[in-house]
């Protein structure tokens, strides 16, 4: 690996053409070399569909093949922490969808072997790289607003299909796991520090899973901050982020899709603005910043040691909320 990242996809998940596959067709230095799948023929058909070369019937095998230098991981949550250790104990670079472990522990113990190897390890949370997130980041870092005040982050979307996995505890799923962790992600680059969880309420699918949750935060400089996740509720559809200080107020409407529509407002004391950006997907950028650390070094902001951060908030929502943490598959 000299110029280009090999990358080698562990599962036939539904996002990997939309996180990695296409992405990669306009990269000129990623390219999506092997999948495998449970099985070889699941494994197969996925890569024809995909135009991918090299088909591999256990994820072991994918980790095995020498040409491949990075890997993707959109397994189960319950599977992210297994596999990226086996890539890391392999050599690989690992891409791992978000959430990053099932829980803080186990994401402690995959952020250890990541800073021990020299790898790289980004946890996907892909609106982080588009410009509009930051444009987030760089609102907030100024100080524009003045002292915050207050930090709010939705994500709500509906999934009525219960089977899916992400009703599946013994699967690490939730509605914390899934929408949460991006909430509660913007919640911190909102906040600009590590949040305390005050309190948190959640909606039941069962007696383990959260279709929706809803919690409250407080951070060390005083100003607080709620999440909302959802994936089955009245609120049916929201994306959306918001930070008020004494001098003023940011809003992003839809900070995970610039690609479609999206707003970032901002209202000062003496001036009002709206700002849009260009319709490059967030996976693009993702995966720019994911080559640009194998090749360059380039620093990136979701490493393993900020998943770690996430996750620790996301164990104690679920602790306010009197549900078990989730823990890893077997």
């Amino acid at each position: 690996m000299t110029d280009h990242v090999r990358i080698g996809v562990l599962g036939a998940a539904t996002i990997a053409p939309t996180a990695v596959i296409r992405p990669a067709r306009s990269s000129t230095v990623a390219e999506v070399v092997a999948v495998a799948a449970r099985s070889a023929a699941k494994a197969q058909a996925f890569a024809d569909r995909h135009g991918i070369a090299r088909v591999h019937g256990s994820y072991e095998d994918l980790l095995a093949d020498p040409a491949v230098d990075a890997v993707y991981n959109p397994l189960p949550n319950g599977l992210h922490g297994k596999w990226t250790l086996a890539a890391l104990e392999a050599g690989k670079h690992v891409l791992c969808e978000k959430p990053f472990t099932a829980n803080a522990a186990e994401a402690a113990a995959v952020a250890a072997a990541a800073n021990a190897s020299g790898l790289v390890v980004m946890e996907a949370f892909h609106y982080r790289y588009h410009p509009l997130a930051l444009r987030v980041a760089e609102i907030i870092g100024s100080g524009v607003l003045g002292p915050l005040r207050h930090v709010e982050a939705t994500v709500a979307f509906p999934l009525p299909k219960f089977s899916d996995i992400r009703y599946d505890y013994s699967l690490a799923g939730g509605a914390t796991m899934d929408a949460g962790c991006y909430a509660v992600h913007m919640a911190r680059l909102l906040g600009g520090e590590e949040p305390e969880v005050r309190s948190a309420k959640a909606l039941l699918r069962g007696p383990s899973i959260d279709r929706a949750m809803r919690a409250s935060l407080r951070f060390p400089s005083g100003h607080t901050g709620s999440v909302h996740a959802s994936l089955w509720s009245s609120t049916v559809l929201k994306l959306s982020m918001k930070a008020i200080g004494e001098n003023g107020t940011l809003k992003v409407f839809n900070p995970l899709g610039p690609q479609v529509a999206h707003r970032l407002s901002l209202r000062l004391r003496d001036s009002r603005s709206t700002e849009r950006f260009g319709k490059r997907p967030t996976y693009a950028y993702q995966l720019d910043a994911f080559t640009d650390a194998v090749l360059h070094g380039k620093p990136f902001p979701t490493t393993a040691d900020d998943a770690v951060r996430t996750m620790t908030v996301i164990d104690a929502i679920y602790r306010a909320a009197g549900l078990p943490l989730r823990q890893p598959s077997a």
